[in-house]
């Protein structure tokens, strides 16, 4: 049997000379498809009773009848092929072998009868499962007649007794390659041709219509082995056409739609539709598939389920990562099989599972797709990556299709869209802001709209949705994976909180102002298409440690309502040449479906290497300082990389960094201001407690007088009293020993403090 595409109406595969079958004289066409089985039955009957005549195992009477049950007697078997009209009745009577001849001529009457009547029914356009059948998987009569034994012991269990009798084996309940055989071929030559129907390659095998059982032992000879049929071909001849209980935890079925709304390039998707289209009249002569690539709600499926349903055919769509590892290749063509069956489309979804770098993965790679050229003529391969079928496809047509994420304005437009088209009462929510912040498919928006709704809900039937239940809820649907490769930080600090020089200040809300406008900026403006990279914001935190760079992260991820993540650059770097770039590309990877603020710290661990090329391990550590700045240029949302080492940057890397932010040194009246705002309200000072002189005498990071304060809190919470300055310089020498300092209070505080240091 060929690969060629199977999958054609009924209509088309029975038009066909049928009627030059089918004369005047003719006798009616089956009613129903129990009437065709009937008759079949009848013939089989015939087929076993001369079966019989040729072994001639008539069985003396009387002697057996303790053993009923494991023998069984000529008087049972007659009564079982009593010919009656009802093939689930037993009769009583039996023709002697002296009347084979007879016998033969009945069968052949009976036999001339039968396809008489199947052609006027074909005619006439009544269904017939198990005609049906052959036409689509283009059985010969003999496999037709092998499928029909099997089905035999589902019907009458009487068939099961009259195997074992001519198997000679009460245990032999299901029919044997050699049964078949005997009933339905006469010459040595017709059995030898037969055996290629049983091979693996052969349709009946091959697609699972029926399956063939070995012995315990594993060596069986073919001819030895039981034929049977499960229990979805059981039903579908039958006439119960119900998708395979087994596929039903890892597939979803689609009728065709015929209106959709175009969800990558228009010009695009009407060349594959119409190639696609023009493919299917002329006869589909080659499979065609179709690689649909790109994030989560790009649209990937709904394309496929309307490109099926502009063709007229329903659109079986199969999860593969839900497929099971062990018995992949046999569920494969058995998805196979009913896509056959059903006259479906085949779309195989989260195929990334599959795209890995080791055997098994490209193993199953191959069954996959070998099922599906036989099984469908339009496949759609789904997954998240793009990725190279055509190796594997031979003289298949592949098309490759990307479903990117809509840039700002697009992303707007959706918004905007969505949020129309229900009937939920919703307050001035901000699309501009929602379209810059937040990189998602229409699906995610779908998706974060319906939560949102329900997030609104909450509080009450009529409560409108506004922008921080859509934010919140956009926050929600961003992918988690992230958190696997960076510690998400919840901001706390706000503006009121930090103390910098204006200029900084003011660069900072710059960057919240980019992020925020993005959408009219590269959306509405057009800016995005004159940029192919720096479509995201990247910038530098330079500055001594404690100057409030972390700081100031949580204030900006505070101010837009986004995620924070942090990752420890020294935790990254790897003194393996390649482990280094590898683990940046897992971050970004995972951080294009975060929607996050990315805040590499501790860069200090890539710009502390970089120095004058003298060696390969020299230059290779400017290497990975340059490959992080490209990724960072790369990525789409926002990435701040803090350092303590500006001078170690050179301008080449410099220059691609939209801001460089500097973090100075607090002076004298910056720490006054930190020493004010560093207490909570909750917290009472003594009287003593003087602020100039800290602010004076004690030349500190903010960080530092963050430590101070804190220690001094819990000497005055041991105390029971204030925070006293005595309180202070004790835990100012403490910090001053961290920090390998000299520290002397007798010269800075009044004598009254200085006890707590004796």
């Amino acid at each position: 049997m060929d690969s060629q595409p199977r999958l054609q109406s009924t209509e088309k595969m029975t038009e066909t000379a049928t009627a030059q079958e089918a004369t005047t004289n003719s006798p009616p066409a089956y009613a129903s498809a129990w009437a065709y089985l009937s008759d079949e039955l009848k013939r089989l009957d015939l087929l076993i009773r001369l079966q019989m005549l040729r072994q001639g195992n008539n069985q003396p009477a009387g002697p057996l009848d303790h053993f009923r049950g494991l023998v069984l007697s000529e008087s049972e078997v007659n009564g079982l092929l009593s010919i009656t009209h009802d093939p689930g009745q037993n009769g009583s009577s039996l023709v002697n072998a002296s009347e084979y001849g007879e016998l033969a001529t009945t069968l052949e009457s009976l036999e001339s009868e039968i396809d008489q009547r199947r052609a006027c029914t074909i005619a006439e356009g009544v269904y017939l499962p198990i005609i049906h059948l052959a036409q689509i998987f283009q059985l010969t009569p003999f496999e037709q007649d092998c499928v029909l034994i099997c089905l035999a012991p589902e019907l009458n269990r009487k068939y099961d007794r009259l195997y074992a009798y001519l198997q000679d084996d009460v245990t032999r309940k299901r029919p044997s390659i050699d049964l078949a055989m005997n009933l339905l071929l006469r010459s040595p030559e017709a059995r030898l041709a037969a055996r290629s129907v049983f091979e693996p390659a052969a349709p009946l095998l091959r697609f699972r219509l029926l399956r063939v059982l070995d012995g315990l032992d594993g060596v069986t000879p073919l001819i030895s082995r039981f034929l049977t049929l499960d229990d979805r071909m059981v039903n579908f001849l039958l006439g119960r056409n119900q998708i395979d209980a087994r596929l039903e935890p890892a597939t979803i079925w689609y009728e065709p739609q015929f209106n959709f709304e175009p969800l990558v390039d228009q010009a695009r998707q009407e060349s594959i539709r119409s190639l696609v289209q023009s493919h299917f009249e002329q006869g589909a002569k080659h499979n065609v598939m179709v690689s649909c690539h790109g994030s989560y709600g790009s649209g990937r499926k709904a394309f496929a389920r309307a490109l099926a349903g502009e063709l007229g055919f329903p659109l079986l769509v199969a999860d593969v990562a839900r497929m099971p590892e062990a018995s992949f290749e046999d569920v494969i063509w058995i998805l196979g099989r009913e896509a056959v069956l059903q006259s479906a489309l085949l779309c195989f979804d989260n195929l990334d599972c599959l795209l890995l770098e080791d055997v098994n993965a490209r193993s199953r790679v191959e069954a996959l797709l070998e099922a599906a050229r036989a099984c469908s003529w339009l496949i759609f391969l789904s997954s998240g990556r793009a990725w190279n079928a055509q190796k594997w496809l031979k003289d298949s047509v592949f098309i490759d299709l990307h479903f990117p994420v809509p840039d700002a304005g697009e992303r707007k437009n959706l918004w905007k869209r969505i949020f129309s088209k229900s009937d939920h009462p919703s307050n001035e929510v901000d699309f501009n802001s929602l379209a810059s912040k937040f990189r998602f498919t229409e699906g995610q928006m779908r998706d974060a709209f319906n939560e949102a709704r329900n997030l609104a809900r909450l509080r009450s039937e009529e409560s409108e949705i506004t922008t921080e239940d859509v934010e919140a809820a956009c926050r929600s649907q961003s992918s988690q994976k992230l958190g696997t490769l960076a510690r998400k930080i919840k901001p706390i600090n706000t503006w009121k909180d930090i103390v910098l020089p204006d200029m900084t200040i003011e660069q900072l809300r710059e960057i919240c102002q980019r992020l925020i406008h993005r959408s009219r900026v590269l959306g509405d403006w057009g800016f995005g298409r004159k940029l192919s990279l720096g479509k995201g914001i990247n910038a530098l935190f330079a500055g001594p440690s404690g100057t409030g760079k972390t700081m100031a992260t949580e204030i900006i991820a505070n101010e837009l309502r986004l995620d924070l993540y942090k990752i420890d650059l020294s935790g990254v770097v790897s003194k393996y040449i390649g482990e280094t770039e590898k683990n940046l590309d897992r971050v970004f990877e995972a951080a294009e479906d975060a929607n996050a603020i990315l805040f590499f710290d501790e860069a200090d661990a890539l710009f502390g290497k970089r120095s004058e090329v003298r060696d390969s391990h020299d230059r290779y550590a400017n290497i990975e300082i340059s490959y992080l700045l490209q990724k960072m240029e790369e990525y789409e949302g926002l990435a701040i990389l803090a350092t303590n080492l500006k001078a170690n940057l050179d301008e080449s890397f410099t220059r691609r960094l939209a801001f460089t932010v500097h973090f100075p040194f607090p002076d004298e009246a910056s720490r006054r201001c930190i020493w004010e705002k560093i207490w909570p309200l909750e917290m009472s000072l003594d009287a003593d407690v003087d602020m100039d002189c800290l602010a004076r005498q004690f030349k500190l990071s903010g960080g530092n007088i963050k430590n101070i304060a804190l220690a001094s809190a819990f000497l005055a919470a041991e105390d029971r009293s204030p925070v006293t300055m005595a309180h202070l310089m004790h835990a100012t020498g403490r910090e001053y020993q961290k920090l390998g300092k000299p520290f002397s209070p007798q010269e800075l505080v009044p004598q009254a403090s200085q006890e707590v240091f004796v």
